[in-house]
């Protein structure tokens, strides 16, 4: 009977001998698990597991399953596989599928390779308790994601960016390079040749740091910062939203200690940011300045031309005489040579002093000066 089968004669012993026992029962399908299992998770460590991702979403943090395997490792001293925690996770309901997201491979990935070798900066939106928007300016490393600086603000410009970059230079040093996207407040090359340098760009450039900027409509290339954007807001949404500026920037500073000093980064083999900040030499500017030339065309208005240099409008007196007249002007980072655009004459040479808003042509105002002494009178003839 076996051979006709082809199973061996083993197994139809025990189908008998089952048979006998159970009568037809014996030929329903059994169950393969076997009856120990010495290597499966236990039900205290299952427990465990979700209780650490409960606490890690009520505070607004990641809880993942490779953070959980680190908070287990650090904390706990259990050693667990990754996949045996996303199981947990899922059996429990724990786990969001996202079938459609796009896969990591199809990213091209890039990191510094020292820290402050390149800052990675950006700005996102935050509401206070009564509903008012607020702005949060982020400076990030790229290759440690150590925050540099949060700072809350009611609207980010130009002044506050550069305020906040200097005041991290002090905290940290000068990076080699920055980068960021295309916005007024950190770069004017999208503006069409007007206003030249802003003040952000004129810093950089007196520093030697390389200024680089993401193209138009890739935010990916700034991904580091719109990841950690996403981080923050998951942590400020987890507590009562603040009903201040000041306030805001409380959090902000609770933030920065709890993801540099305490939270696990994936990217970093879930070293903290400010352990990976810390463990190699910091790199340093290798630029040069680099000359900035334009060439701007105006008409002169009431004697006087308009220039912006450094994010400042200058004003540079030509003489009411030339009211209306069209004039070309080269332009060499501080260094102005106004020429008439019909005749080609040079009108003035000048070197804008940036601490000075109105650059007059030095003629005295209000026409020719009566002579010093007495004012001449006359008689009237009879």
């Amino acid at each position: 009977m076996a051979r006709d089968y082809h199973v061996s004669k083993g197994w139809v012993s025990k189908l008998i001998a089952r048979y006998r026992a159970e009568g037809e029962a014996a030929f329903e399908p059994r169950s393969r698990r076997p009856h120990r299992s010495p290597r499966v998770t236990s039900s205290t460590t299952a427990k465990l597991i979700l209780q650490i991702r409960r606490a890690l979403v009520a505070k607004g943090l990641d809880a993942g399953a490779a953070t959980i395997v680190w908070h287990l490792a650090n904390h706990h001293q259990l050693t667990v596989s990754r996949a045996t925690v996303y199981r947990i996770l899922r059996r429990a309901g724990l786990t969001k599928v996202e079938p459609k997201k796009r896969p990591r491979s199809s990213y091209v990935r890039f990191q510094a390779d020292l820290p402050n070798e390149m800052w990675q900066a950006d700005f996102t939106h935050w509401r206070l308790a009564d509903g008012s928007d607020v702005e949060i300016l982020c400076w990030i490393d790229d290759h440690a994601r150590y925050a540099i600086s949060l700072t809350a603000h009611r609207r980010v410009t130009g002044p506050i960016v550069v305020d906040a970059f200097t005041n991290a230079l002090e905290d940290h040093g000068i990076p080699a390079s920055t980068l960021t996207d295309n916005g007024m407040v950190f770069t004017t090359r999208l503006a069409g040749g007007r206003g030249g340098r802003n003040g952000f760009e004129h810093l950089l450039d007196g520093l030697g740091i390389v200024q680089k900027n993401s193209r138009p409509n890739h935010p990916t290339t700034c991904g580091k910062v719109e990841r950690f954007h996403q981080t923050l807001k998951k942590w400020l949404a987890a507590r009562p939203a603040p009903a201040t500026i000041a306030e805001l920037q409380s959090a902000l500073d609770a933030f920065v200690d709890d993801y540099n000093q305490h939270r696990p980064h994936r990217s970093l083999a879930n070293r903290t940011p400010a352990a990976a900040y810390q463990a190699r030499p910091k790199a340093t500017p290798t630029g040069a300045h680099q000359p900035h030339h334009r060439v701007r065309h105006d008409k002169v208005s009431h004697g006087n031309v308009s220039l912006r240099i450094d994010g400042n409008l200058h004003h540079i007196g030509l003489g009411r005489g030339l009211h209306g007249t069209p004039v070309i002007m080269l332009i060499d980072d501080l260094d102005v040579r106004v020429i008439h655009a019909t005749t080609g004459e040079i009108i003035r040479v000048l070197t804008i002093n940036p601490n000075r808003r109105y650059h007059g042509t030095g003629a005295p105002i209000g026409g020719p000066r009566r002579p010093y002494g007495p004012r001449k009178t006359t008689t009237p003839e009879p």
